[in-house]
């Protein structure tokens, strides 16, 4: 038997298969989509998570009902923690709900695939590089995507500015306009917790070639996380000048901003 098989076999019930083949995915004859989609990597992936989700972060998930049950979306959450677990926890809270789950897809930062097995891997259980044309390719083909407007700004946060949003960038607005997107916002209040970094070394990240070089001890705290998602917004697709989609944009920004006072309110503890 093989690891797979073996890993597959301990983790993943015959319920949770079922679950997953709930969720509608276009995928070609060999098992992939034209992104690396792989459904049987990604039923593995959806066990192992469930074991973060539930047991180790413990996530309280509030409105995931609210994101539509097809048509393109964008999930537009605050960014943080050095690692994109964030994405993770919202993509498997979206995945886990009862009525008609959806398989969002995750836009990553660019240092991720150059990592050597890394860059395939999160291709098939649904990361995508996060470009433009990635994106607008995904919602034109009716896809969910999750993005981050922070970027590296927002996950490679020290610790002392935990919960300040940085600057949105204006890219997704100008997608949600294009193809007709909802947005759905959502404020994630816990993963600052997980690996606080006090410092970034700079010069050693411009070395290694990496987005950034956080102090942080070696190791993921098991915060607990809530993930509170908003209502749905849409944009017409009027032709407007650039002020007026920054005014979209910082609406959006406001909305994730009170999420997150909201999520901070309904901690009662950090772990």
């Amino acid at each position: 038997m093989s690891v797979m098989s073996r890993l597959k076999t301990r983790f993943l019930p015959p319920s949770l298969e079922e679950h997953i083949a709930r969720i509608r995915k276009p995928i070609g004859s060999l098992g992939y989509d034209p992104w690396g989609y792989n459904n049987e990597v990604v039923k593995l992936g959806y066990a192992l998570t469930r074991q973060l989700y539930e047991k180790y972060f413990r996530v309280s998930a509030n409105g995931v009902e609210k994101v539509p049950t097809e048509g393109p979306v964008l999930i537009v959450a605050n960014h943080s923690g050095q690692l994109p677990l964030d994405g993770l926890l919202i993509a498997y809270a979206l995945a886990s709900r009862e009525q008609e789950p959806r398989m969002p897809r995750a836009m990553i930062e660019r240092f991720f695939p150059t990592v050597p097995y890394l860059g395939n891997l999160l291709n098939e259980v649904g990361a995508v590089l996060g470009d433009p044309t990635n994106c607008a390719k995904m919602l034109a083909n009716n896809e969910a995507v999750i993005v981050f407007p922070e970027g590296i700004r927002g996950s490679g946060k020290l610790y002392r500015d935990r919960y300040q949003l940085k600057r949105f960038g204006n890219g997704f607005m100008h997608l949600a306009m294009k193809y007709g997107a909802t947005i759905v916002p959502v404020g994630v209040v816990g993963c600052e917790e997980t690996i606080p970094a006090i410092a970034n070394i700079k010069p050693l990240a411009n070395v290694l070639g990496i987005p950034y070089a956080p102090v942080a001890l070696p190791v993921v705290f098991p915060a607990k996380v809530h993930l509170n998602f908003g209502d749905p917004l849409t944009f017409d697709n009027t032709e407007i000048p650039e002020e007026l989609v920054i005014e979209r944009v910082e609406q959006v920004k406001a909305t994730i901003s009170n999420l997150i006072d909201k999520g901070l309110s309904e901690r009662k503890r950090l772990f």
